[in-house]
């Protein structure tokens, strides 16, 4: 990758490392994993970089890869031989930003769509991002109707595990 495609992969990165944060947040359950798989969708989201050709926002792009990555990484059974890939991505000068949030009810909330489905916690966190049900489609490689249908059940799934917990 040339230098010039590292500083725009950076600047597109930077203001958008919350939506990784938020991804890893819905499908890891402690700090661990979660850290884990920051690195392994920041990875992703570098090695397929070269081919973003910005025919979709790169928030989208991102979102996609991102989601595609936690979900196929958690499907697998945890492996003890993880293989490592060596990427020197010490150039970047990109800093981790740690997200916290102590509020009891996003606890609560992030406890129960830690129990949805891959595809129910998908569609409830880009919600939560206020995404056009045509955006949601898009990244989920749907029709904007089927968002729409699957969202529906999704938010009632939620609504149950929230009051039954």
């Amino acid at each position: 990758m040339s230098t010039g495609q590292e500083k725009t992969f950076v600047e597109f990165f930077k203001p958008n490392q919350k939506l990784i944060h938020k991804i890893c947040r819905i499908y890891t359950d402690n700090t661990e994993d979660h850290d884990d798989l920051f690195q392994e969708i920041t990875i992703q989201l570098w090695k397929s970089f070269p081919g973003f050709k910005g025919e979709a926002k790169f928030s989208t792009w991102m979102y996609r890869v991102a989601l595609n990555t936690a979900i196929t990484l958690f499907r697998k059974p945890k492996r003890k031989d993880a293989q490592t890939v060596d990427i020197d991505v010490s150039s970047l000068k990109m800093e981790y930003e740690v997200y916290e949030d102590d509020e009891h009810k996003l606890q609560k909330m992030y406890k129960a769509i830690y129990t949805l489905s891959d595809v129910e916690k998908a569609l409830i966190m880009m919600y939560l991002e206020d995404k056009p049900y045509k955006e949601i489609g898009e990244i989920l490689g749907i029709t904007e109707g089927n968002a729409r249908v699957k969202m529906n059940r999704a938010k009632n799934n939620l609504k149950i595990k929230i009051n039954t917990k």
